[in-house]
């Protein structure tokens, strides 16, 4: 082999390498801080991830034609309005981009939580491809919960309620 062909081949297996480890590395992972994002609402309103330090997060992702979603979305309503108060933040992402606002805006007034579209930030969106999937972050910031499957009521209260009784541990942002 010649010089050229093993520094061409070196180069490809590092860039390889270098593009596999970010990829790995930009997935949201268990018990680690929570990468930062930033998501807008239908409603236009930006929400960061900063402004949510102290309140467990949920972000589940959805799509109107996933029969999956259409029954957990109910089922989290639920909860959250049972909940009013106890610093929790659920946000539906929807995953139809051929669905107008004006189309999901009357599930977005029948909801006690709000509706956004995307989200600004490294590894959030549906795991390996599945809907509904589901992101927890508790009140320090911490990724505790990260699944495509859907909640009902039990399962949902189960994971949340622990942490909303739960104090904020002050953990370093990731990045």
């Amino acid at each position: 082999m010649s010089v050229i062909n093993r520094r061409t081949l070196m180069g490809a297996a590092l860039t390889m390498g270098a593009a596999l480890s970010s990829s790995v590395q930009a997935k949201p992972r268990i018990g680690q801080p929570a990468p930062k994002f930033s998501l807008t609402t239908f409603d236009q309103k930006t929400i960061r991830l900063t402004d949510l330090i102290g309140k467990v997060v949920v972000l589940n992702y959805w799509a109107v034609w996933c029969g999956p979603c259409k029954q957990e979305l109910p089922e989290i309503d639920a909860y959250v309005r049972r909940h009013v108060g106890d610093d929790l933040k659920v946000f539906a992402v929807t995953i139809d981009d051929a669905v107008s606002n004006k189309d999901l805006k009357p599930l977005a007034t029948t909801l006690s939580f709000p509706l956004a579209r995307y989200i600004n930030g490294r590894g959030y969106g549906p795991i390996d491809g599945a809907i509904p999937s589901n992101y927890v972050i508790d009140r320090s910031g911490v990724l505790r919960y990260a699944r495509a499957n859907a909640f009902n009521y039990g399962t949902f209260d189960q994971l949340i309620t622990p942490l909303l009784a739960e104090k904020p541990v002050q953990t370093p942002p990731a990045v």
